[in-house]
């Protein structure tokens, strides 16, 4: 393990201070360990190496190992050294505030807090029912390997490793540009194009260019809180928009739209998150024209277009009003989460404004992951991958599917989707899904709150439960403990 050699305590330690220089040491490694720099379990240079750099007596500084391990403040293993004790001591401080007893406690200044909500990272060996992920595992990592190292020594022959366009990547914005006027209908080109750190990242910034003052923002009433957040973040109130079994309803955007100024539109109408339900395609013509009439865009979220398991996709709103809608894709879902790879097609004004948006917030993209993934989609890999995962997707899907029904039929009503990466239980039985909210976190299960989805408070309580990301069987068990948990028996 590292051992931390620049510890910095020469400053603190004099022999003209008229203490002992043993606890003079010894007092400077506790300031140390109470504002964090020496954190529990972290490993200290051995007295002789520790005596060498302070300029003391080795027997100095054992003596002051040894006040510190009878304090509780370190602890000794023989050969293998000295370092902080796990289990720290209480100090005055400790119980003066309890919470963090590392590093600054509280800031001396004024700042936004996060929401109540936390942040969804996946926990020890708990499994996470995400909400629509792929699964990473899935891409050959050596196909990966091999795309960054051309990425890295192309750039590098073509001294393209400073700093570059915040537009993204010239060779991935046009291999987009391609693949969405040949597969997605749009009139596009690399002058359209922004990347962006995920599909996520391109809905924020879509917000930041698009929000103004008085302006309110609309959504469906079942919806994706962080494309509500975004707004929320740039101090736009969203409105929930009223829904039927077949997505939004026109006349309810109309009549907000008549009562307040509306700035954007919100949707995922290829499947809607969270329901999966497709916006049939003259609700989408009713929509445009209402945007092109009160002048406001539509965010269209297209976050997993490439999954269909049958009849073919439905081509995007934009690739039929691309003056009116702010189109926002993704390859992470496609390929991996951890690349981060998303998109805005916009018109070339708005991709103007949105570049200014990432020279502020992040400088550039990545130069090398975006040229990486413009080679993957050169030599087809992408395509190569897209297929095969398709065919596990669906198996995994029926899979899931099938345990829905059997463990969960009493307490929800689930339609299999026909694209998209996760499934939609509306719950009829709230006392049931209540029980499973309670009672996930102690099986070992996690997923996204119902609350979460529920723009309006008249929106129906579900959960959407990805079948993507994890091999069917621990999918299935996962979904047998929550049908568990909603009859009452404790798993």
């Amino acid at each position: 393990m590292r051992r931390p050699w620049n510890l910095a305590l020469s400053r603190r330690i004099s022999p003209d201070r008229g203490t002992p220089l043993y606890l003079q040491l010894a007092h400077a490694l506790i300031h140390e360990i109470e504002r964090g720099r020496l954190q529990p379990g972290s490993p200290l240079p051995s007295s002789r190496d520790l005596a060498e750099e302070l300029g003391l007596n080795r027997k100095t500084v054992v003596t002051a190992f040894e006040e510190l391990v009878a304090q509780g403040w370190l602890e000794a293993h023989g050969r293998r050294g000295t370092s902080v004790a796990t289990d720290l001591p209480e100090t005055e401080a400790d119980k003066a505030d309890p919470v963090g007893t590392t590093g600054p406690r509280k800031p001396a200044y004024r700042y936004n807090p996060p929401p109540l909500r936390s942040i969804a990272v996946p926990i020890g060996s708990r499994i996470k029912l995400d909400e629509g992920a792929p699964d990473g595992s899935l891409f050959p990592p050596e196909i990966l390997a091999r795309a960054y190292r051309r990425a890295a020594l192309s750039a590098a022959r073509e001294r393209r490793l400073g700093y570059r366009d915040p537009r993204g990547s010239e060779r991935l914005r046009r291999d987009l540009a391609a693949m969405l006027r040949e597969e997605r209908g749009l009139v596009v080109g690399p002058e359209n194009i922004c990347v962006t750190r995920g599909s996520q990242a391109g809905i924020s910034l879509a917000t930041r260019v698009l929000a103004r003052p008085g302006c309110v923002a609309l959504a469906e009433e079942l919806t994706y809180e962080p494309a509500v957040a975004a707004f929320g973040g740039m101090g736009m109130p969203v409105l929930p928009v009223r829904m039927d079994e077949n997505g939004i309803l026109v006349e309810e955007v109309e009549r907000l739209c008549r009562v307040h100024s509306v700035c954007a539109l919100f949707l995922t109408p290829h499947h809607q998150f969270p329901t999966t339900v497709s916006l049939p395609p003259v609700r989408r013509l009713q929509l445009i024209e209402l945007a092109r009439q009160f002048g406001f865009a539509i965010i269209e979220d297209d976050y997993d277009h490439e999954f269909r398991f049958g009849s073919p996709p439905l081509l995007p709103m934009a690739s039929y009003a691309p003056d009116t809608v702010v189109y926002v894709g993704s390859l992470s879902k496609l390929l991996l989460p951890a690349l981060r790879v998303g998109y805005i097609a916009a018109p070339v004004p708005v991709i103007d404004a949105l570049a200014h948006c990432v020279s502020l917030t992040d400088g550039m993209g990545s130069t090398l992951t975006e040229d990486a993934v413009a080679l993957l989609i050169d030599e087809g890999e992408v395509r190569r991958h897209a297929r095969k995962v398709i065919r596990t997707y669906a198996e995994r899907r029926n899979a899931l599917a099938a345990a829905v029904t059997e463990c969960l039929g009493d307490f929800a009503d689930a339609r299999l989707p026909d694209g998209g990466l996760a499934m939609w239980l509306r719950f009829h039985d709230r006392a049931a899904l209540a029980r499973i909210e309670r009672g996930a976190l102690d099986a070992g299960i996690s997923f996204a709150a119902s609350d979460s989805y529920r723009l309006g408070p008249d929106a129906p309580h579900g959960l959407r439960i990805g079948f993507a990301s994890h091999p069917s069987a621990a999918a299935v068990a996962a979904i047998r403990a929550l049908g568990k948990l909603g009859q009452g028996v404790t798993v």
